[in-house]
């Protein structure tokens, strides 16, 4: 399709978007699919040239770009610096020349993009996202979708209104091997989950720190109070700009940056939104260097339905810089045995053998051992790849529903329900208080109090 027609298609889902209140916007993402043939060009923006997407997200999406027609055409960050180098880095990767934009203002109002890839600082996500729905883009949004519960309500409700398919990038969403536990656990071979065991160990001093890059930039170089966006006013701070996620309510850390991904699992197998509740403690017993989030934490959930107090089951995560040992662990527990998605076996470890039942009139309860990943179950793509690659996989799907309309392996709700735990996980960690989810006012609760930053 000739660039005409694409900038008159794209002219008339803004208008039919923006010309009314209200329902307009629905129905013009909703006829997003219509307007765009199956052989006209989806041009994309990037919201943020961070390191993760200059790192992982644009070569996920390069590697499926030419096949579905997708082209990155633009490119938004309001820092000088990560303007030109993304400018430069999408011209040696894919070949083409992108506009830049000081801001998404700019790149919205401009409106020559179908799409966005939001990557920016942890606590922007949702408010981002925000933005691309009423500009009624399409949106792969980073994790955590939101670091506070206000954020999570109004980004889901503008997508919800506008219609516009998300995908969040919990990653695991689009794993074979995630896929195939998901599975087994859904067909009540596993039985029912009665403990989780989670956690995420490095012994890296130079995790999100920047040293180099917060001793050169100038406040000059970038727009302070866009990035604060609705974070209360302070003055200029190059860390916290730079290295925010090791700063409070700018990013949680821990709980956003890592455990997103793991409990989002928790509620994936087991069909639950959000924890009953939580506790949780840490401090900064390692890298006393400023930062405002821990280094270090614990964190206890209670999970099971509503309407039934003695029905559930308890997640442990933890988490610590000072020490690797142990690494990367997820660990589902039934009475039958485990299901350890670090080895991706099902085995009777730990289940009740046969002479522990006896005494108690039972039958020994252990799982058959099984491999997940000689699983034939089938990721949401039309990959046909040998290697798992969960990003590439993710990307590829969130493309290929940006054209066929359905929703994603990780649509909006996935995020809005991680972000729950993510904010109760915070919560108890800064208050020191229990902490439960309201769910008629949809707020995090510590100690009968709603939490805000």
């Amino acid at each position: 399709m000739n660039e005409k027609n694409t900038t008159s298609r794209r002219s008339f889902i803004k208008k039919t978007a923006l010309g009314t209140a209200g329902l307009a916007v629905g129905i013009s993402a909703k006829s997003y699919g219509r307007i765009l043939g199956a052989n006209d060009r989806i041009n994309v923006g990037i919201v943020g040239f961070s390191n993760r997407c200059r790192g992982s997200l644009i070569p996920a999406f390069l590697n499926h770009s030419d096949k579905l027609n997708f082209r990155i055409t633009g490119l938004s960050d309001i820092w000088n610096r990560r303007r030109e180098e993304g400018e430069a880095y999408i011209k040696e990767k894919a070949g083409k020349k992108v506009t830049v934009y000081r801001n998404n203002e700019e790149m919205y109002e401009d409106d020559k993009i179908d799409a966005v890839i939001i990557s920016t600082a942890d606590f922007q996500h949702a408010l981002h996202l925000v933005e691309a729905a009423k500009a009624g883009k399409d949106a792969y949004t980073e994790k955590p979708f939101a670091e506070s519960m206000a954020d999570a309500r109004e980004a889901m409700k503008a997508v919800e209104e506008a219609g516009i398919v998300v995908q969040i990038g919990s990653q695991r969403r689009s794993g074979k091997n995630y896929h195939a536990a998901n599975e087994f656990i859904k067909s009540g071979k596993f039985g029912d989950i009665k403990m989780v065991e989670m956690t995420w160990n490095v012994n890296q001093p130079g995790r999100w720190r920047l040293p180099h890059l917060t001793s050169t930039i100038k406040e000059s170089d970038t727009d302070w109070k866009r990035f604060l966006m609705n974070r209360p006013f302070e003055e200029w701070d190059p860390r916290k700009y730079l290295e925010y996620r090791l700063f409070w309510p700018y990013s949680s850390g821990i709980p956003g940056q890592w455990m997103s991904h793991q409990i989002d699992t928790v509620h994936w197998f087991s069909g639950l939104a959000h924890p009953r509740s939580v506790a949780a403690n840490g401090g900064i017993y390692m890298w006393n260097d400023g930062r405002k989030n821990f280094d270090t934490m614990t964190a206890v959930f209670d999970y099971g339905p509503l309407d039934d107090p003695g029905k559930g089951f308890q997640v442990v995560y933890s988490s610590r810089f000072s020490n690797s040992a142990g690494g990367t662990k997820e660990i589902y527990y039934s009475n039958g045995g485990e299901l350890n998605l670090d080895t991706n076996k099902v085995t009777p470890n730990g289940g009740l053998k046969e002479r522990q039942a006896k005494a108690m009139n039972m039958e020994a309860n252990l799982l058959e051992e099984f491999d997940l990943t000689e699983s034939d179950v089938k990721v949401v793509t039309s990959a046909d790849t040998g290697a798992d690659d969960m990003t590439s996989l993710h990307m590829l799907n969130w493309m290929e529903c940006v054209r066929s309309r359905k929703e994603t392996n990780a649509p909006v709700r996935v995020g809005y329900n991680h972000s729950i735990a993510n904010i109760m996980t915070t919560a108890a960690l800064r208050t020191g208080q229990f902490v439960t989810f309201d769910e008629e006012t949809q707020e995090v609760m510590a100690g009968g109090k709603v939490f805000r930053y």
